[in-house]
């Protein structure tokens, strides 16, 4: 009898270090919701300032964009640049055994590589496929996250969270306020926001393109992703401009993947190619910035390319299904532009030999047919916190942010947002705005964080608080590593003060910053 109770009381004890230990590894000083670029620099200063840090990826990737295909690195002036993000410039520039310090175009698994090396350097546990449940993900107490509960039904418990993620998903289900769309001009007092069709020179459709799908009979309908109106001028909406993949694409015989015809192929989608060639259009179809070992970053350019316009407005706030079925859309739409462009009869032949040279890298994406599985999430939720980033914050016209916890530098840039006919019964882009010449500007930790009322342990480094225009600006995954590190800092800092993200003392977090090299200002 005694020998059995000891058996069960060894059985209890055994049991009872295990369910501890399996409790440690849920409970954490930070979890970082969001694997992006964001996400591992935050994660990397929260290891290096000797905090128990967890990443929670909602997919099987880590790095986001960065890894995704955007190997060209928007910047606007490289000096705005410093800390982890530099850093990991530095290390893709040690990867190709550059000659200078920093690199800033990379193939996508070298980028990778860098990442997962300073992953695992750092020791930093990464749960993945993981997503947030939806309808109960955010635990409360009060204005504080208590803890956050997947699909699987697994909850992760930590002191101060980040909502590292291009959607804001875990801002969201936390009840912070936020805002999607397009702002109309009189809301921030900015002249570039809302709709904007006199600006829509770059990207644009030749004159006599016809909207319908029989030529000259209204009657036959609407080609598809025409709107009949762009709406009022400078007024706001809730359409999101275009996304796209970031295609990396290769000319080298040996290894390159031939485009092929998607099953869901519908010829009717590129119609307004056809015509915007006959109508005189030479192109450019692509960007196609050249990265190493003859591989490319394909992007957006010209009246028809790869971004899918007016084809995302319900992603930013979709369940799950509605995101897989948006995302599942553009790669077909995408891999149907590349076969029409080398294949289809309606397209030149000069066009359609030089396409026909180019395909898929076999040494890129190998777990998912050597397509990038990151859509170019350019812009989704948007925070709205006390302090809103403005047109004005990124020129510096009458105002400057004030509390910087790094620096925006590149072009306020948005794509086209919709397609519509205009007063001469032709099909035209709107919403391309792209006005730069400013000298790079702070961005303020007020951006970062919610109104206290509604979060105190939550920092958003990736969809900040900033209107449509000025996110344009500050939407670069350089930045996005910078704001980071940042927020990671200032997570930090509240937890050794316990005190809510919104209280923590900023000369002490600039102080900080300063020491890991971040640039805060530029004399």
């Amino acid at each position: 009898m005694r020998k059995t109770s000891l058996i069960i009381l060894s059985a209890f004890f055994i049991s009872f270090i295990f369910q501890t230990e399996l409790k440690s590894q849920e409970d954490y000083d930070i979890i970082i919701y969001g694997g992006t670029s964001a996400g591992i620099a935050a994660a990397v200063e929260s290891s290096r300032m000797a905090k128990s840090v967890l990443i929670i990826e909602p997919s099987n990737r880590i790095g986001g964009l960065t890894t995704g295909g955007l190997g060209a690195t928007d910047i606007g002036n490289k000096i705005a640049i410093g800390g982890i993000s530099r850093e990991f410039y530095e290390r893709i520039a040690q990867k190709y055994s550059s000659p200078d310090a920093t690199m800033w175009t990379f193939e996508p698994k070298v980028a990778y590589e860098v990442f997962e090396d300073m992953i695992q350097e750092h020791n930093i546990p990464v749960v993945f496929n993981e997503r947030l449940d939806l309808s109960r993900g955010v635990i409360k107490n009060g204005g504080s996250i208590q803890s956050i509960i997947m699909e699987s039904g697994k909850e992760f418990t930590a002191k101060v969270f980040i909502d590292a993620s291009y959607e804001g998903d875990l801002m969201a289900l936390a009840n912070v306020s936020y805002t999607v769309g397009r702002e109309s001009l009189t809301e921030y007092g900015e002249s570039l926001n809302g709709v904007q069709t006199k600006l829509g020179h770059y990207h644009q459709f030749p004159d006599h393109v016809d909207p319908y799908i029989v030529k000259g009979k209204p009657a036959s309908g609407l080609l598809p992703n025409v709107n009949q109106e762009a709406g009022e001028e400078g007024s706001g909406d809730k359409k999101v401009q275009a996304y796209c993949f970031r295609m990396c694409l290769t000319n080298v015989p040996e290894n390159r993947v031939p485009f092929e015809k998607p099953e869901e192929y519908k010829e009717l989608e590129y119609e307004l190619l056809f015509r915007a060639l006959e109508a005189g259009y030479k192109g450019p179809l692509f960007i196609m910035t050249k990265m190493p070992n003859g591989k490319t970053d394909s992007n957006n350019k010209g009246p028809f390319s790869s971004d899918y316009i007016g084809k995302n407005y319900s992603y930013p706030e979709g369940d799950y299904k509605t995101r897989e079925e948006i995302i599942k859309s553009h790669e077909i739409y995408q891999k149907g532009l590349l076969w029409t462009l080398a294949n289809h009869s309606r397209i030149p032949q000069e066009i359609r030999e030089e396409y026909s040279t180019w395909g898929l890298p076999k040494d890129e994406f190998i777990n998912n047919g050597h397509w990038t599985p990151q859509l170019y999430i350019r812009e989704a939720r948007r925070m709205l916190s006390d302090f809103v980033m403005t047109e004005h914050h990124c020129t510096q016209d009458s105002i400057t942010a004030e509390q910087s916890v790094g620096m925006g530098a590149y072009t306020m840039d948005s794509h086209h947002t919709q397609r519509y006919i205009n007063e001469k019964g032709f099909v035209k882009n709107e919403g391309d705005v792209e006005v730069g010449g400013f000298a790079p500007y702070p961005i303020s930790y007020k951006a970062l964080v919610p109104k206290k009322r509604e979060c105190t342990n939550l920092l958003v480094p990736v969809c900040l608080s900033a209107t449509h225009i000025a996110f344009g600006s500050i939407r670069m995954e350089p930045v996005f590593m910078v704001l980071g590190q940042s927020a990671a800092l200032a997570a930090c800092l509240a937890i050794n003060d316990q005190v809510p993200v919104q209280d923590i003392e900023y000369k002490e977090l600039k102080e900080i910053l300063l020491s890991k090299g971040q640039v805060l200002s530029v004399e």
